[in-house]
């Protein structure tokens, strides 16, 4: 846009300037004729006085004035310093010497172009700037003398040649144009900047509804009891909302249908549940009651898991700072019944984020990394922007095509990941959307030790909008 808007400019300009020069040439083609034509009533003049009579009749004019023209008898002719002939002195030097041979016929005459501080006078030994003020002021209608001066040099007689110099009327017309005028540069860059303030505040006024729809998708993506978009503004705009917010409402019923339905199963499902424990415990063979707890417990946990992954993790928190290395050393401490070395290294300071949260999504990447390895590894880092987290470990690895999978709610590995280890395939699940809700990833590669590798990374920037709809 900006470029559309410069070079409109810069051809509007253009096209200005070529307007004003060819009117500055059709104004110099009318001048010259003119010109022409008092020069040639002139010279027939100061032809038709007797020899002794002009000297008395030049003194008249240069103390009392009655021509614009500086005249002057030479007693031959002055060779000046010209300028660099362009098309505008051509133009005037042609129709000149048109006009003169028209009405005086074919005369030898000389046509030049002089800088006032070029030019000399009275036989070539008298400066013009020299010559008294009004002389050269009162005929050359100049003041002060900066134009460039027309001279006309032509045989009287034998012995006499007539010096006649002008400025043209209008000043500046043989000057040239002036492509890169102050005056011009200030109006197309006053044009220019009012173009791009004014763009600015209506694409700023038509993109406003647009940044605020992205927001409320965003938080619908978090948080579905967000409010619905206002519908008004441009219909395209108004369709728009109404098109969201009707999106909004049937994915809202959607998720609490699901929730009521998985609520439901779950309610049920306790019952039996807890009648099959009871009846369990009368057993009277100690290898099959264990049996039949254990499946017991890993139908309760599967059902748990289920209903916590369909809630979509709903924790009520507040953020607030939380310090990262001190939450690591409590969880080692806590997971040390395991009886697997935990090693920590590294330091991360503290971020703002969500405690239970946090500590949630640890603690599912450490013990994944217990549950499936013998010595693990943790490291911390603070960057810039970010705190970054590895969990390593040296059990089995996830093959590389797998690794996105297994963030996938109730996705399982086979043999090295079975369900025996009392795992139901939400850990990393979980883990990653509690990352990704605080602005932050979960990423897995192959530790050094040939296990897994799990890196966490939290941003330290001050958009925590997500995070509070997590």
């Amino acid at each position: 846009m900006l470029l559309g808007v410069l070079s409109a400019q810069v051809a509007s300009y253009g096209l200005w300037s070529w307007q004003e020069n060819r009117e500055r040439f059709a104004q110099l083609d009318t001048l010259s004729r003119n010109l022409a034509d008092s020069l040639a009533a002139t010279v027939r003049y100061f032809r038709s006085l007797p020899y002794e009579y002009r000297h008395i009749v030049l003194e008249q004019l240069r103390d009392m004035g009655g021509t614009r023209f500086f005249v002057s008898v030479n007693d031959h002719r002055i060779h000046l310093t010209g300028s660099t002939p362009d098309r505008a002195r051509q133009l005037v030097a042609r129709n000149l010497r048109e006009g003169l041979h028209r009405q005086l016929g074919k005369v030898a005459l000389t046509i030049d172009f002089s800088r006032p501080e070029h030019l000399r006078v009275f036989n070539n030994e008298v400066a013009l700037d020299a010559l008294p003020a009004h002389w050269a002021h009162r005929s050359l209608a100049m003041a002060p003398l900066s134009t460039p001066i027309l001279v006309v040099q032509m045989p009287l007689d034998a012995h006499q040649w007539l010096f006649v110099a002008t400025s043209l009327p209008v000043a500046g017309l043989l000057d040239g144009p002036s492509w890169l005028a102050g005056d011009r540069l200030f109006a197309l860059l006053a044009v220019l900047v009012t173009v791009i303030v004014l763009s600015l505040m209506g694409i700023r006024w038509l993109t406003r509804p647009l940044s605020v729809m992205a927001r409320a998708a965003r938080r619908l993506g978090d948080d579905l009891e967000t409010p619905p978009l206002a519908e008004r503004g441009p219909r395209e705009l108004r369709d728009t909302a109404v098109a969201f917010n009707r999106m909004s409402e049937r994915i809202r019923q959607q998720v609490e249908e699901r929730e009521r339905l998985f609520s439901a199963i779950s309610h049920d499902l306790k019952t039996p549940i807890t009648r099959l424990r009871l009846r369990a415990e009368l057993l009277e063979e100690d290898d099959q009651r264990q049996a039949f707890i254990r499946t017991l417990d890993e139908m309760d946990q599967l059902v748990k898991g289920a209903l916590a992954s369909v809630k979509g993790l709903d924790l009520h928190e507040q953020l607030q700072p939380v310090a990262l290395d001190g939450l690591l050393v409590e969880l080692r401490d806590e997971l040390a019944v395991h009886g697997k070395p935990l090693h920590l290294s590294g330091e991360a300071g503290s971020v703002m984020a969500k405690p239970l949260a946090l500590k949630r999504c640890l603690t599912n990447l450490i013990e994944n990394a217990i549950f499936y390895g013998r010595r693990v590894d943790v490291a911390a880092r603070r960057e810039v922007d970010r705190v970054d987290v590895w969990v390593r470990d040296d059990g089995p690895g996830i093959p590389e095509a797998q690794r996105e999978r297994v963030f996938q709610p109730f996705v399982r590995l086979e043999p090295s990941r079975s369900r025996h280890t009392g795992g139901s395939g939400l850990g990393l699940a979980i883990a990653r959307h509690i990352a990704r809700a605080h602005g932050g990833d979960i990423h897995l590669g192959r530790a050094s030790a040939g296990g897994l590798e799990v890196r966490l990374q939290l941003p330290l920037g001050s958009d925590t909008s997500s995070v509070t709809n997590l």
